[in-house]
């Protein structure tokens, strides 16, 4: 049985899916353990999670300890980051408040232009690019 898309239940399930997509762009950022130093260099600019079909997924992290992403499906969400000894963990605050954090390593001197692949938490392998600036999605031009 199909569930109908504004029962509660679906949105509450679209929007678990869409804080794990987040986190799970993250789930490829293993290459070597990093340091605060190497996460800042995330700060002002796009981490790009590129899937199989060829749809993406961008996280933004700031300095203030916050971040911003927008699944592949075009859904925002927002949550916190922190550093957990040598692991970046994010947890989701919108579009509702995640019970878990998700944590992570970050590649460690992986300064703008670094390439690195990993797995969504289907186990979907993506690529993940640290992009210059800010890049968000045109509109119309899909994610």
């Amino acid at each position: 049985m199909r569930a109908r898309p504004n029962n509660p239940s679906t949105r509450y399930y679209t929007a678990i899916r869409v804080g794990l997509a987040a986190w799970a762009a993250f789930s490829g950022l293993n290459a070597q353990a990093a340091t605060l130093e190497d996460v800042k260099a995330a700060f002002g600019n796009t981490v790009l999670a590129t899937y199989p079909d060829g749809r993406h997924q961008r996280i933004w992290l700031k300095e203030d300890g916050a971040y911003e992403a927008i699944g592949r499906r075009g859904k925002p969400s927002v949550g916190t980051w922190s550093m957990k000894g040598e692991k970046v963990c994010l947890k989701q605050i919108k579009p509702f408040r995640a019970p878990i954090s998700y944590c992570t390593a970050f590649p460690a001197n992986g300064g703008v232009g670094a390439t690195w692949t990993g797995k969504d938490i289907s186990g979907t392998p993506i690529k993940l690019t640290l992009l210059k600036g800010v890049q968000r999605p045109t509109a119309g031009a899909g994610t």
